[in-house]
């Protein structure tokens, strides 16, 4: 039976506390692989935890963490953009989050720590990738419809970086997707290339951003949902983790 329990953490290096999620089948207590759920722009939502059900039931302990703090939430695409900004100008601060749910992960008692992954959505696609980037022991990464731009320090603070990325990656990309351009494809392509990481890219045509949020409907925008682009990609991604693990 899967099930789904609501979490609240600490972080040493914050007074916040956290909201995020589990789900698990309940019915082994054996180690299994771990999968990190990072969220998109509007934080910590049911959304997530559909995904992580959904891993769930391929046998994965999946953590759907909470970036942003709890109850910080976006209600609407203002707050939700205000938010996400916080963490785009302070990458940092985004590096240190990423790798402490990281760490969280690896230390449920169900998880085998030695096959971990994390996967996120638009803006949790940034997330998953900046783990890879910081050179953390995550396997694999998968990024659906994310944004692609490299991590770089505010004066006086440090990035954490590694110039070989272990984790496989893989990137599943609308060609239309107006915040993830074919040339920041490119560019992260580059920059993947330039760290030796196993990498690979799966472009939808006629595909924009959020193609896997059956709520987004802005055409006019380049956001709009695709069913066959969905099911494709969590194909491609269950393909991936049957592989690495």
């Amino acid at each position: 039976m899967i099930k789904t329990e609501q979490i609240t953490y600490g972080d040493v290096n914050s007074d916040l506390q956290f909201q995020g999620s589990i789900s698990f089948d309940d019915e082994s207590a054996s180690p299994r692989p771990g999968i990190l759920v990072c969220h998109a722009y509007g934080g910590h939502s049911e959304f997530d935890i559909q995904k992580s059900e959904k891993l769930a039931e391929l046998g994965y302990f999946a953590f759907a963490m909470d970036l942003y703090g709890a109850g910080r939430r976006g209600n609407n695409p203002e707050e939700s953009m205000a938010l996400m900004n916080e963490f785009n100008s302070d990458r940092v601060l985004l590096q240190e989050r990423m790798i402490h749910a990281f760490n969280m992960l690896k230390q449920f008692e169900r998880v085998d720590e030695n096959k971990t992954g994390a996967i996120g959505f638009c803006f949790g696609g940034k997330c998953a990738l900046d783990l890879a980037r910081a050179g953390e022991d995550v396997k694999g990464v998968v990024s659906f419809h994310g944004l692609y731009d490299a991590p770089t320090a505010n004066p006086g603070k440090t990035l954490k970086s590694t110039t070989k990325i272990s984790s496989s990656i893989l990137i599943l990309h609308g060609y239309e997707d107006p915040m993830a351009t074919p040339k920041n494809m490119i560019d992260l392509a580059e920059e993947l290339k330039s760290k030796n990481a196993n990498w690979q890219i799966h472009a939808y045509s006629n595909v924009g951003h959020a193609f896997t949020n059956p709520d987004a409907n802005d055409r006019s925008s380049g956001l709009f949902y695709d069913q066959a682009a969905d099911e494709h990609s969590w194909q491609e991604m269950k393909y991936f983790f049957e592989k690495l693990f």
